[in-house]
């Protein structure tokens, strides 16, 4: 479990696709180029990557903050961005999306808003045994009954 995310060590590009608005019953995609490197942190604590997408939005840097808690076995997963730093307006990051793989699947959740209305956020990790790993966020405003998938991205190693 610990190692459950040393695929994504190393450099990627990744093809995005990505709908333009959220549970608004939106059905336009955006499709952009970003650039990952993910490194470990130290003592198996977990690991980060960058995200950057400058022909999506120059001078966007995302970053994903992925540590894991071996006394639960689970990770939590923090979205950084230069926009807002990852944390609320009072300075607190904002919630992680927190869970598993099992059967070679990583599920990942949280409550969060949109709007300010309550949603769940879900984070799949899929193929991560191939050489395209795949990461789907999906979103839903009705408790998780339903769920909208708003941003896909495919994997492929910088220097493959």
């Amino acid at each position: 479990m610990k190692h459950a995310f040393d695929f994504l060590l190393g450099t990627w590009i990744i093809e995005n696709q990505r709908l333009r608005t959220r549970l608004q019953g939106c059905t336009e995609w955006e499709t952009f180029t970003a650039h990952q490197c993910n490194r470990p942190l130290p003592g198996g604590i977990g690991n980060y990557d960058d995200f950057i997408a400058e022909s999506w939005r120059p001078g966007f840097v995302g970053m994903s903050l992925r540590i894991f808690d071996p006394r639960v076995e689970c990770w939590s997963i923090y979205w950084l961005d230069n926009v807002s730093g990852g944390l609320d307006t009072s300075g607190v990051l904002l919630p992680p999306v927190v869970g598993r793989f099992e059967q070679g699947v990583g599920t990942f959740e949280c409550d969060d808003t949109l709007d300010r209305r309550p949603i769940r956020v879900r984070y799949s990790w899929l193929d991560t045994d191939s050489p395209t790993p795949r990461w789907e966020q999906a979103m839903s405003d009705d408790g998780g009954k339903s769920w909208e998938t708003n941003w896909i991205m495919i994997m492929r190693r910088a220097d493959a």
